[in-house]
Protein backbone atom coordinates (compact mmCIF):
# COMPACT_ATOMS: atom_id res chain seq x y z
CA UNK A 1 0.00 0.00 0.00
CA UNK A 2 2.62 2.57 -1.06
CA UNK A 3 0.18 5.49 -1.46
CA UNK A 4 -1.41 5.16 1.99
CA UNK A 5 -0.83 8.15 4.23
CA UNK A 6 1.44 6.99 7.01
CA UNK A 7 1.57 7.74 10.71
CA UNK A 8 4.48 9.40 12.44
CA UNK A 9 5.35 7.98 15.86
CA UNK A 10 7.49 9.62 18.50
CA UNK A 11 8.22 8.11 21.91
CA UNK A 12 7.63 10.21 25.02
CA UNK A 13 10.64 9.25 27.16
CA UNK A 14 11.06 11.81 29.94
CA UNK A 15 9.67 10.57 32.15
CA UNK A 16 9.71 7.12 30.57
CA UNK A 17 6.05 6.79 31.56
CA UNK A 18 3.57 9.53 32.36
CA UNK A 19 1.61 7.13 34.53
CA UNK A 20 2.34 7.68 38.22
CA UNK A 21 2.12 3.98 39.03
CA UNK A 22 4.41 2.79 36.22
CA UNK A 23 7.49 2.22 38.40
CA UNK A 24 5.52 -0.02 40.78
CA UNK A 25 4.03 -2.29 38.10
CA UNK A 26 5.21 -5.91 38.54
CA UNK A 27 8.19 -6.71 36.33
CA UNK A 28 8.86 -3.08 35.44
CA UNK A 29 12.16 -1.30 36.05
CA UNK A 30 11.66 1.00 39.07
CA UNK A 31 14.70 3.07 38.04
CA UNK A 32 13.89 3.14 34.31
CA UNK A 33 13.81 6.94 34.30
CA UNK A 34 17.37 7.26 35.60
CA UNK A 35 19.28 4.22 34.36
CA UNK A 36 21.47 4.71 31.28
CA UNK A 37 21.66 0.99 30.46
CA UNK A 38 17.85 0.75 30.42
CA UNK A 39 17.50 3.94 28.37
CA UNK A 40 20.02 2.68 25.81
CA UNK A 41 17.99 -0.52 25.53
CA UNK A 42 14.75 1.44 25.08
CA UNK A 43 16.07 3.70 22.33
CA UNK A 44 17.65 0.85 20.36
CA UNK A 45 14.32 -1.02 20.45
CA UNK A 46 12.50 2.13 19.29
CA UNK A 47 14.97 2.63 16.46
CA UNK A 48 14.57 -1.00 15.40
CA UNK A 49 10.81 -0.34 15.27
CA UNK A 50 11.50 2.75 13.07
CA UNK A 51 10.08 5.38 15.43
CA UNK A 52 10.55 8.95 14.20
CA UNK A 53 12.01 10.31 17.42
CA UNK A 54 12.84 9.86 21.11
CA UNK A 55 11.22 12.83 22.88
CA UNK A 56 12.30 14.28 26.23
CA UNK A 57 10.16 16.67 28.21
CA UNK A 58 11.94 18.67 30.90
CA UNK A 59 11.32 20.44 34.21
CA UNK A 60 13.41 23.14 35.83
CA UNK A 61 12.14 22.29 39.30
CA UNK A 62 10.77 19.26 41.07
CA UNK A 63 7.02 19.05 40.50
CA UNK A 64 5.11 21.56 42.60
CA UNK A 65 3.28 19.11 44.85
CA UNK A 66 3.29 18.29 48.57
CA UNK A 67 6.29 16.24 49.70
CA UNK A 68 4.02 13.36 50.77
CA UNK A 69 3.05 13.01 47.12
CA UNK A 70 6.43 13.98 45.71
CA UNK A 71 8.11 11.12 47.58
CA UNK A 72 6.08 8.68 45.44
CA UNK A 73 7.01 10.24 42.08
CA UNK A 74 9.51 8.59 39.74
CA UNK A 75 10.15 11.96 38.07
CA UNK A 76 12.08 13.48 40.98
CA UNK A 77 15.40 12.40 39.46
CA UNK A 78 15.80 12.57 35.68
CA UNK A 79 18.67 13.19 33.31
CA UNK A 80 19.17 16.63 31.82
CA UNK A 81 18.00 16.17 28.20
CA UNK A 82 21.06 17.38 26.26
CA UNK A 83 23.46 15.27 28.30
CA UNK A 84 21.41 12.12 27.87
CA UNK A 85 20.61 12.64 24.18
CA UNK A 86 24.28 13.29 23.41
CA UNK A 87 25.10 9.94 25.02
CA UNK A 88 22.28 8.17 23.18
CA UNK A 89 23.32 9.69 19.86
CA UNK A 90 26.39 7.43 19.77
CA UNK A 91 24.39 4.20 20.19
CA UNK A 92 21.87 5.07 17.46
CA UNK A 93 22.01 6.08 13.79
CA UNK A 94 18.56 7.12 12.56
CA UNK A 95 16.04 7.88 15.31
CA UNK A 96 15.42 11.57 16.05
CA UNK A 97 16.49 13.13 19.35
CA UNK A 98 14.08 15.75 20.69
CA UNK A 99 14.91 17.85 23.76
CA UNK A 100 12.80 20.39 25.62
CA UNK A 101 14.35 23.77 26.40
CA UNK A 102 12.74 26.78 28.05
CA UNK A 103 12.52 30.21 26.47
CA UNK A 104 11.72 31.75 29.87
CA UNK A 105 14.62 30.52 31.99
CA UNK A 106 17.43 30.21 29.45
CA UNK A 107 19.17 32.42 26.90
CA UNK A 108 18.99 32.14 23.09
CA UNK A 109 22.73 31.80 22.62
CA UNK A 110 22.87 28.81 24.98
CA UNK A 111 19.91 27.12 23.30
CA UNK A 112 21.18 27.73 19.76
CA UNK A 113 24.61 26.38 20.61
CA UNK A 114 23.40 23.24 22.40
CA UNK A 115 20.97 22.23 19.67
CA UNK A 116 23.46 22.95 16.90
CA UNK A 117 25.98 20.77 18.74
CA UNK A 118 23.45 17.94 19.18
CA UNK A 119 22.49 18.16 15.51
CA UNK A 120 26.13 17.79 14.45
CA UNK A 121 26.85 15.01 16.98
CA UNK A 122 23.84 13.03 15.71
CA UNK A 123 24.34 13.78 11.98
CA UNK A 124 21.09 15.72 11.71
CA UNK A 125 18.64 14.20 14.20
CA UNK A 126 18.01 17.00 16.72
CA UNK A 127 14.70 18.70 17.55
CA UNK A 128 13.91 21.58 19.91
CA UNK A 129 10.67 21.44 21.87
CA UNK A 130 9.92 25.09 22.65
CA UNK A 131 8.30 25.59 26.05
CA UNK A 132 7.68 28.67 28.15
CA UNK A 133 7.73 26.63 31.40
CA UNK A 134 4.45 26.04 33.23
CA UNK A 135 5.77 25.10 36.70
CA UNK A 136 5.74 28.32 38.79
CA UNK A 137 8.37 26.92 41.16
CA UNK A 138 10.93 27.14 38.37
CA UNK A 139 11.12 30.90 38.88
CA UNK A 140 12.59 30.41 42.35
CA UNK A 141 15.50 28.46 40.89
CA UNK A 142 16.43 31.37 38.63
CA UNK A 143 16.51 34.33 40.99
CA UNK A 144 12.82 35.29 40.78
CA UNK A 145 10.15 35.29 43.48
CA UNK A 146 7.21 35.01 41.07
CA UNK A 147 6.65 33.15 37.80
CA UNK A 148 6.73 35.28 34.64
CA UNK A 149 3.19 36.09 33.44
CA UNK A 150 1.67 33.75 30.83
CA UNK A 151 1.33 36.37 28.10
CA UNK A 152 4.80 37.75 28.74
CA UNK A 153 6.29 34.24 28.49
CA UNK A 154 4.79 33.73 25.04
CA UNK A 155 5.83 37.18 23.84
CA UNK A 156 9.43 36.40 24.84
CA UNK A 157 9.17 32.93 23.24
CA UNK A 158 8.28 34.39 19.84
CA UNK A 159 11.26 36.73 19.88
CA UNK A 160 13.45 33.96 21.30
CA UNK A 161 12.62 31.73 18.29
CA UNK A 162 13.65 34.47 15.87
CA UNK A 163 16.97 34.93 17.66
CA UNK A 164 17.82 31.22 17.89
CA UNK A 165 17.03 30.52 14.24
CA UNK A 166 18.97 33.64 13.28
CA UNK A 167 21.97 32.36 15.21
CA UNK A 168 21.73 28.99 13.45
CA UNK A 169 22.04 30.92 10.19
CA UNK A 170 25.27 32.65 11.33
CA UNK A 171 27.31 30.82 8.70
CA UNK A 172 26.57 29.83 5.13
CA UNK A 173 26.64 26.07 4.60
CA UNK A 174 29.88 26.39 2.62
CA UNK A 175 31.58 28.93 4.91
CA UNK A 176 34.22 26.54 6.23
CA UNK A 177 36.61 26.12 3.30
CA UNK A 178 39.57 24.78 5.34
CA UNK A 179 42.05 25.60 2.57
CA UNK A 180 45.46 24.30 3.70
CA UNK A 181 47.34 26.01 0.86
CA UNK A 182 46.04 29.53 1.54
CA UNK A 183 45.70 29.04 5.27
CA UNK A 184 42.07 30.23 5.21
CA UNK A 185 39.86 28.20 7.51
CA UNK A 186 36.56 29.94 6.78
CA UNK A 187 35.30 32.67 4.45
CA UNK A 188 34.43 35.76 6.57
CA UNK A 189 32.05 36.95 3.83
CA UNK A 190 29.93 33.95 4.70
CA UNK A 191 29.56 34.81 8.37
CA UNK A 192 26.62 36.94 9.55
CA UNK A 193 26.58 38.98 12.79
CA UNK A 194 22.98 39.00 14.02
CA UNK A 195 23.02 42.17 16.14
CA UNK A 196 19.51 41.53 17.47
CA UNK A 197 17.99 44.19 19.69
CA UNK A 198 14.38 43.51 20.63
CA UNK A 199 11.85 44.11 23.39
CA UNK A 200 13.12 41.26 25.57
CA UNK A 201 16.41 40.14 24.09
CA UNK A 202 19.71 41.62 22.97
CA UNK A 203 22.09 39.21 21.21
CA UNK A 204 25.05 40.14 19.03
CA UNK A 205 26.14 36.79 17.56
CA UNK A 206 27.43 35.12 15.49
CA UNK A 207 27.06 31.61 16.87
CA UNK A 208 30.43 29.92 17.37
CA UNK A 209 29.42 26.69 15.64
CA UNK A 210 28.77 25.78 12.01
CA UNK A 211 25.22 25.75 10.66
CA UNK A 212 23.37 22.63 11.81
CA UNK A 213 23.21 19.59 9.52
CA UNK A 214 19.45 20.06 9.13
CA UNK A 215 19.82 23.82 8.61
CA UNK A 216 17.73 24.19 11.74
CA UNK A 217 16.91 21.38 14.18
CA UNK A 218 13.22 20.47 13.88
CA UNK A 219 11.00 22.88 15.84
CA UNK A 220 8.48 21.27 18.22
CA UNK A 221 5.87 23.19 20.20
CA UNK A 222 3.67 21.96 23.02
CA UNK A 223 1.21 24.70 24.07
CA UNK A 224 -2.53 24.45 23.44
CA UNK A 225 -3.60 27.83 24.84
CA UNK A 226 -4.45 30.66 22.45
CA UNK A 227 -0.88 32.05 22.52
CA UNK A 228 0.48 28.50 22.24
CA UNK A 229 -1.58 27.74 19.14
CA UNK A 230 -0.50 30.98 17.51
CA UNK A 231 3.16 30.32 18.29
CA UNK A 232 2.77 26.83 16.80
CA UNK A 233 1.18 28.19 13.62
CA UNK A 234 4.01 30.68 13.15
CA UNK A 235 6.97 28.54 14.15
CA UNK A 236 6.36 24.83 14.80
CA UNK A 237 7.03 21.87 12.55
CA UNK A 238 5.76 19.31 15.05
CA UNK A 239 3.05 19.94 17.64
CA UNK A 240 2.95 17.81 20.78
CA UNK A 241 -0.56 18.15 22.22
CA UNK A 242 -3.03 16.38 24.47
CA UNK A 243 -6.62 16.42 23.15
CA UNK A 244 -8.87 14.09 25.11
CA UNK A 245 -10.92 12.80 22.17
CA UNK A 246 -11.18 12.81 18.38
CA UNK A 247 -13.61 15.75 18.23
CA UNK A 248 -11.25 17.94 20.25
CA UNK A 249 -8.30 16.73 18.23
CA UNK A 250 -9.96 17.60 14.91
CA UNK A 251 -10.73 21.13 16.12
CA UNK A 252 -7.15 21.61 17.27
CA UNK A 253 -5.79 20.12 14.03
CA UNK A 254 -7.91 22.41 11.82
CA UNK A 255 -7.10 25.46 13.91
CA UNK A 256 -3.32 25.00 13.95
CA UNK A 257 -3.17 24.06 10.26
CA UNK A 258 -5.23 27.20 9.45
CA UNK A 259 -2.92 29.38 11.54
CA UNK A 260 0.04 27.83 9.74
CA UNK A 261 -1.45 28.73 6.35
CA UNK A 262 -2.31 32.24 7.58
CA UNK A 263 1.32 32.69 8.56
CA UNK A 264 2.32 32.00 4.94
CA UNK A 265 3.58 28.49 5.66
CA UNK A 266 2.70 25.14 4.08
CA UNK A 267 0.29 23.27 6.42
CA UNK A 268 1.85 20.00 5.26
CA UNK A 269 5.05 21.14 6.94
CA UNK A 270 3.60 20.95 10.44
CA UNK A 271 2.82 17.55 11.98
CA UNK A 272 0.24 17.26 14.77
CA UNK A 273 1.16 14.40 17.14
CA UNK A 274 -1.21 14.02 20.12
CA UNK A 275 0.03 12.17 23.20
CA UNK A 276 -1.56 8.74 23.62
CA UNK A 277 -1.09 6.16 26.35
CA UNK A 278 -1.07 2.76 24.63
CA UNK A 279 -1.81 -0.48 26.47
CA UNK A 280 -1.67 -3.61 24.33
CA UNK A 281 -3.18 -7.01 25.16
CA UNK A 282 -3.88 -10.21 23.29
CA UNK A 283 -7.55 -9.44 23.94
CA UNK A 284 -9.32 -6.17 24.71
CA UNK A 285 -10.22 -7.55 28.14
CA UNK A 286 -6.58 -8.32 28.90
CA UNK A 287 -5.52 -4.81 27.89
CA UNK A 288 -8.22 -3.24 30.07
CA UNK A 289 -7.11 -5.45 32.93
CA UNK A 290 -3.54 -4.19 32.59
CA UNK A 291 -4.77 -0.60 32.72
CA UNK A 292 -6.94 -1.26 35.77
CA UNK A 293 -4.09 -2.97 37.58
CA UNK A 294 -1.75 -0.13 36.71
CA UNK A 295 -4.13 2.41 38.25
CA UNK A 296 -4.12 0.52 41.54
CA UNK A 297 -0.47 1.44 42.05
CA UNK A 298 -1.31 5.16 42.34
CA UNK A 299 -1.36 6.36 45.96
CA UNK A 300 -4.08 8.88 46.89
CA UNK A 301 -1.46 11.42 48.00
CA UNK A 302 -0.08 11.40 44.48
CA UNK A 303 -3.57 11.47 43.00
CA UNK A 304 -4.68 14.66 44.75
CA UNK A 305 -1.30 16.27 44.14
CA UNK A 306 -1.50 15.54 40.41
CA UNK A 307 -4.92 17.15 40.29
CA UNK A 308 -3.45 20.20 42.05
CA UNK A 309 -0.71 20.47 39.40
CA UNK A 310 -3.26 20.23 36.58
CA UNK A 311 -5.46 22.91 38.17
CA UNK A 312 -2.67 25.21 39.29
CA UNK A 313 -4.41 25.27 42.70
CA UNK A 314 -4.28 23.23 45.90
CA UNK A 315 -7.01 20.61 45.39
CA UNK A 316 -6.44 19.06 48.84
CA UNK A 317 -8.51 21.93 50.28
CA UNK A 318 -11.59 20.96 48.24
CA UNK A 319 -14.34 18.63 49.47
CA UNK A 320 -13.17 15.27 48.05
CA UNK A 321 -16.73 14.01 47.64
CA UNK A 322 -18.12 17.23 46.21
CA UNK A 323 -17.98 18.70 42.69
CA UNK A 324 -15.03 20.70 41.43
CA UNK A 325 -15.46 24.31 42.61
CA UNK A 326 -16.33 26.77 39.88
CA UNK A 327 -14.64 29.72 41.59
CA UNK A 328 -11.06 28.50 41.34
CA UNK A 329 -8.37 31.07 42.20
CA UNK A 330 -6.49 32.63 39.30
CA UNK A 331 -3.36 30.78 38.21
CA UNK A 332 -0.23 31.65 36.28
CA UNK A 333 0.32 28.00 35.36
CA UNK A 334 -1.01 26.22 32.24
CA UNK A 335 -4.43 27.57 31.24
CA UNK A 336 -5.25 24.73 28.82
CA UNK A 337 -4.62 22.11 31.52
CA UNK A 338 -7.14 23.74 33.91
CA UNK A 339 -9.75 24.01 31.15
CA UNK A 340 -9.32 20.31 30.41
CA UNK A 341 -9.89 19.35 34.05
CA UNK A 342 -13.07 21.41 34.27
CA UNK A 343 -14.36 19.97 30.98
CA UNK A 344 -13.80 16.38 32.13
CA UNK A 345 -15.46 17.04 35.50
CA UNK A 346 -18.52 18.57 33.83
CA UNK A 347 -18.88 15.95 31.08
CA UNK A 348 -18.61 12.93 33.39
CA UNK A 349 -20.00 14.44 36.61
CA UNK A 350 -16.91 13.48 38.58
CA UNK A 351 -16.26 14.37 42.20
CA UNK A 352 -12.94 15.85 43.28
CA UNK A 353 -11.90 12.39 44.55
CA UNK A 354 -12.77 10.74 41.23
CA UNK A 355 -10.95 13.46 39.31
CA UNK A 356 -7.91 12.94 41.51
CA UNK A 357 -7.92 9.22 40.86
CA UNK A 358 -8.11 9.85 37.12
CA UNK A 359 -5.38 12.48 37.10
CA UNK A 360 -3.23 10.60 39.58
CA UNK A 361 -2.57 7.90 37.02
CA UNK A 362 -2.99 9.20 33.48
CA UNK A 363 -6.01 11.21 32.40
CA UNK A 364 -5.14 11.80 28.76
CA UNK A 365 -5.98 10.07 25.52
CA UNK A 366 -5.52 6.30 25.75
CA UNK A 367 -5.74 3.45 23.25
CA UNK A 368 -6.35 0.24 25.20
CA UNK A 369 -6.88 -2.96 23.23
CA UNK A 370 -5.36 -5.45 20.82
CA UNK A 371 -2.91 -4.49 18.07
CA UNK A 372 -5.81 -4.71 15.60
CA UNK A 373 -8.28 -2.56 17.57
CA UNK A 374 -5.63 0.07 18.34
CA UNK A 375 -4.55 0.16 14.68
CA UNK A 376 -8.23 0.64 13.74
CA UNK A 377 -8.48 3.67 16.05
CA UNK A 378 -5.21 5.19 14.87
CA UNK A 379 -6.29 4.79 11.24
CA UNK A 380 -9.51 6.70 11.97
CA UNK A 381 -7.62 9.56 13.63
CA UNK A 382 -5.28 9.76 10.64
CA UNK A 383 -8.06 9.57 8.02
CA UNK A 384 -10.30 12.10 9.77
CA UNK A 385 -7.45 14.58 10.32
CA UNK A 386 -7.32 14.38 14.07
CA UNK A 387 -3.62 13.63 13.92
CA UNK A 388 -0.64 13.09 11.65
CA UNK A 389 0.60 10.48 14.10
CA UNK A 390 1.08 10.13 17.83
CA UNK A 391 3.44 10.84 20.67
CA UNK A 392 3.37 7.43 22.31
CA UNK A 393 3.41 7.29 26.10
CA UNK A 394 4.18 3.94 27.69
CA UNK A 395 2.20 2.39 30.57
CA UNK A 396 5.24 0.66 32.13
CA UNK A 397 8.66 -0.45 30.92
CA UNK A 398 10.06 -2.61 29.47
CA UNK A 399 6.92 -4.74 28.91
CA UNK A 400 4.68 -1.93 27.66
CA UNK A 401 7.34 -0.70 25.24
CA UNK A 402 7.95 -4.25 23.98
CA UNK A 403 4.21 -4.76 23.41
CA UNK A 404 4.11 -1.67 21.21
CA UNK A 405 7.32 -2.26 19.24
CA UNK A 406 6.82 -6.02 18.81
CA UNK A 407 3.04 -6.27 18.42
CA UNK A 408 1.42 -2.94 17.49
CA UNK A 409 4.08 -1.62 15.09
CA UNK A 410 4.08 -4.81 12.94
CA UNK A 411 0.27 -4.54 12.68
CA UNK A 412 0.55 -0.90 11.55
CA UNK A 413 3.24 -1.89 9.03
CA UNK A 414 1.11 -4.74 7.72
CA UNK A 415 -1.66 -2.23 6.98
CA UNK A 416 0.73 0.20 5.29
CA UNK A 417 0.14 2.77 8.04
CA UNK A 418 3.74 2.97 9.24
CA UNK A 419 7.14 2.76 7.59
CA UNK A 420 9.00 -0.54 7.38
CA UNK A 421 12.33 1.25 7.21
CA UNK A 422 13.75 4.76 7.38
CA UNK A 423 13.94 6.44 3.97
CA UNK A 424 16.51 9.04 5.04
CA UNK A 425 19.02 9.75 7.76
CA UNK A 426 17.85 13.04 9.30
CA UNK A 427 14.79 13.73 11.41
CA UNK A 428 13.55 16.20 8.81
CA UNK A 429 13.62 13.41 6.23
CA UNK A 430 11.68 11.07 8.55
CA UNK A 431 8.99 13.74 8.99
CA UNK A 432 8.90 14.87 5.35
CA UNK A 433 10.04 18.38 6.24
CA UNK A 434 12.15 20.65 4.01
CA UNK A 435 15.56 21.92 5.05
CA UNK A 436 15.19 25.67 5.84
CA UNK A 437 17.03 28.11 3.64
CA UNK A 438 19.59 30.33 5.29
CA UNK A 439 17.91 33.74 5.62
CA UNK A 440 21.23 35.59 5.18
CA UNK A 441 22.92 33.57 2.42
CA UNK A 442 21.75 31.98 -0.81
Amino acid sequence: MPDTKKLHLTAFMRPVSLHTGAWRYPGSYPDANFNLAHLKSFITKLEAAKFDAFFMADHLAVLNMPVEALKRSHTVTSFEPFTLLSALSVVTEKIGLAATASTTYDEPYHIARRFASLDHLSSGRAAWNIVTTANPDSAKNFGLDEHVEHGDRYKRAREFYDVVTGLWDSFADDAFVRDRESGVYFDPDKMHVLNHKGDDLKVRGPLNIARPVQGWPVIVQAGQSEPGRQLAGETAEVVFCSPKDLAGAKELYRDIKARTAAAGRNPEHIKILPAALIVVGDTVEEAKGKRLELDTYVHYDSAIASLSVSLGADASKFDPDGPLPTDLPETNASKSSRIGVAKLAAEEGLTVRQLAQRYGGYAGLAFVGTPATIADEMAIWLAEEGADGFTVTFPFLPQGLDDITQKLVPELQRRGLFREDYEGTTLREHLGLPRPKNRFFE
